[in-house]
Formats: structure tokens, C-alpha cells, sequence
């Protein structure tokens, strides 16, 4: 069977603002369909390690959210709607009606939002190291993160996010991982940075959760301090159709640092949409 076929593109959004997305493309007829979004100041490498072990088994769309990567970086008043209003745009852009949706933390907020939004167009959730709410101290603590990071620069907060996204052995043994995503980190624009750190200290989708009839996978490393296990399991107690799966020893970049077991995760969460085109 030849390889999959990949496409780079660029969105224009309605409001003017761009998408720079990636869509693998299976020869497999009537393959799943998956979209993937990634994490707070990175970008869609996040998935490049789960994109190699499914590129042969779905088509597969990852793209940078807007104020991150090679999208549009305009500060605007970000919201999880609004980042959800764009990958609606996407899916429109790729003529997808439909698809399984994962996103890995601010991602998973994202998805969470999408969801609630448009439910007919989700046909699996995938939530990765992710919450629903942060929590009644998140503007505070997410604003803080914005203005330290304006006055030391990102750079600066390199070591509290890496302690955070890689357990001490992955940080050891994968210096060279370790380095893309700083790059990709201090690449990120302060003002965006900013305006998604307000995004994510006002996410508040609760009201979304019980509502879910799509099958829905909840993920977190047993080590995540960022949206711990207890975010996870009270994402699990709200959803219907829902499962947990705690990964042993790890913290909360589990598709960089475990990409076979989110891969496999995500592969069995497809399976359970049954036969029908995701």
C-alpha cells in the first residue's frame, strides 16, 4: 500500500486571522478521521511521534492553533470557543462533516469546548492530560505565568515547564527532545502567550460534560501536577461512555514523552465508533 499522503495548508479564517495545519491522507478506504490539537505555546509537533503510529490506520489533520506556530499571531481576546469556532472552519476547509477529536492540555479544553459546541461533529473525544476548569484561583495563576513570562521573557521559564511537561528520566535520556520543544517555546509570541494563558484561567466547559454521548477517553500521567489525576477522574465521573487510563511514571506532555501508549489509546477509542467513517 503506498504512504499516506501529506498535505501542508493555510486556513483564512472568516475573521481574517490564518491556520497552518498538516493533513495526512490514508490510502486505506474508508479510514477513521482524526484531528488533534495541541498544547499552550507549542504547536502541532506535539503529535509527531502518535502521528507515526497511526499515519497508515486514519487520516489524520494536526494544525497550529491561532497565536501559535506558523498561524496568524494576533492577541485578540482569546476563548476556547473562539479556538473552537476555528477548527469547525478547518473541518470545513478539509471537507470533513465529522471526526474523532483529541487535543493533549489546552488542546483538551479546546476539544472539551468543540464538543459542547458542535457534538454532531465529534465522534470520539479524546482528553489528554486536560481539565474542563482549572479552578477558582486560574485567572490568578494563569496571569501570573503571563507576567512573568513578559518580564524574564519565556526562556526564563523554561525549567519550571520542563520539570512539569517530562519526567526526570525522559529529561535525561532525550536531550534532544527536550530542545525542540524549548525551541518551539521560546519561538512563541509574549502577547499570544498571554492571551492564551487568560484563555485557560477563564475555561470553565463543565456544563458541557454531561451532556457527551460520543465515546470519550480521559488520559493522564500518574505524575501530572499540571491537570493531575484527580482532574482526570473528575472529567471520567461527569462524561458518559467515558474511560480513564492512568500511564505509570509519567507527567504531562504523555504524547511527546509515551507516544506508543496515547497512540494506542486513541486507536482504541476510534475502534469504539464502530464500522461508520469517523
Amino acid at each position: 500500500m503506498p504512504p499516506p499522503a501529506r498535505t501542508n495548508g493555510t486556513l483564512r479564517l472568516s475573521d481574517g486571522s490564518s491556520l497552518a495545519y498538516t493533513l495526512r491522507s490514508t490510502p486505506q478506504p474508508n479510514a477513521p478521521r482524526l484531528a488533534l490539537i495541541h498544547s499552550l505555546a507549542l504547536d502541532r509537533s506535539v503529535w509527531d511521534g502518535v502521528v507515526g503510529h497511526l499515519e497508515a490506520e486514519a487520516d489524520l489533520l494536526t494544525y497550529d492553533c491561532r497565536g501559535h506556530g506558523q498561524s496568524d499571531r494576533r492577541a485578540t481576546d482569546y476563548t476556547a470557543n473562539l479556538f473552537a469556532s476555528d477548527l469547525a472552519e478547518l473541518l470545513d476547509h478539509v471537507g470533513w462533516t465529522s471526526a474523532a477529536v483529541a487535543g493533549c492540555s489546552m488542546g483538551g479544553c479546546v476539544a472539551l469546548a468543540f464538543a459542547g459546541l458542535f457534538p454532531s461533529r465529534v465522534t470520539a473525544l479524546g482528553l489528554i492530560d486536560t481539565t474542563a476548569w482549572y479552578g477558582t484561583d486560574a485567572p490568578a495563576t494563569f496571569r501570573e505565568r503571563a507576567d512573568a513570562a513578559r518580564a524574564k521573557g519565556l526562556h526564563a521559564l523554561f525549567g519550571f515547564q520542563s520539570t512539569r511537561w517530562f519526567s526526570d528520566d525522559f529529561r535525561a535520556s532525550h536531550p534532544e527532545v527536550l530542545q525542540r520543544t524549548l525551541d518551539v517555546f521560546v519561538a512563541s509570541h509574549l502577547d499570544c502567550y498571554a492571551a492564551t494563558c487568560a484563555l485557560l484561567g477563564a475555561v470553565d466547559v463543565r456544563a458541557h460534560l454531561p451532556t457527551f454521548r460520543m465515546p470519550v477517553a480521559v488520559v493522564v500521567g500518574e505524575d501530572d501536577y499540571a491537570t493531575p489525576v484527580a482532574m482526570a477522574r473528575q472529567l471520567h465521573d461527569a462524561i458518559p461512555q467515558s474511560t480513564l487510563t492512568v500511564l505509570p511514571r509519567a507527567r504531562h506532555l504523555t504524547p511527546i514523552e509515551h507516544p506508543g501508549p496515547i497512540a494506542s489509546e486513541l486507536r482504541s477509542l476510534i475502534g469504539r465508533v464502530g464500522d461508520k467513517r469517523a
